[in-house]
């Protein structure tokens, strides 16, 4: 070969090597969640003509932004319960708490989770003044 040296041939000449591994579009981005999979089910889907490059990297990031919230918040009533596994009941505890997530999950019923401890306020017994040092309420007076 007249005019290309060795490495140059072993290369290939033009383009990226092809011996180079392949990286994929989530650990460029720095994501658990993944990218390619989100740009397949999006251009799959029908949603528009056509997907930008930078669509399914937010879509992803967001999705995982979401999880680890909701993770987080499970995690910390599974450990308020002394439990080590978060089941249903805990995701239910950690949306229904939080304000922005309860918003945003507001139509969705979770299987098994359960509800939220709570008792109206009309249904709890009177206070009633101890001016007397009463024990017990003033319904069981004759």
């Amino acid at each position: 070969m007249a005019g290309k040296s060795d490495a140059e041939a072993k290369k290939g000449g033009r383009g990226k090597p092809k011996s180079s591994k392949s990286v994929s579009r989530s650990s460029k981005a720095g994501l658990q969640f993944p990218v390619g999979r989100i740009a397949r089910f999006l251009k799959a889907g029908k949603y528009a003509q056509r997907v930008g490059g930078g669509t399914p990297v937010c879509l992803a990031a967001v999705l995982e932004y979401l999880a680890a919230e909701v993770l987080e918040l499970a995690g910390n009533a599974a450990r308020d319960n002394k439990k080590t596994r978060i089941i249903p009941r805990h995701i239910q505890l950690a949306v229904r708490n939080d304000e922005e997530l309860s918003k945003l999950l507001g139509s969705v019923t979770i299987a098994n989770g359960g509800v939220l401890p709570n008792i109206h306020s009309t249904l709890l017994p009177k206070k009633v003044g101890k001016d007397k040092g009463e024990i017990g309420s003033a319904s069981q007076e004759f």
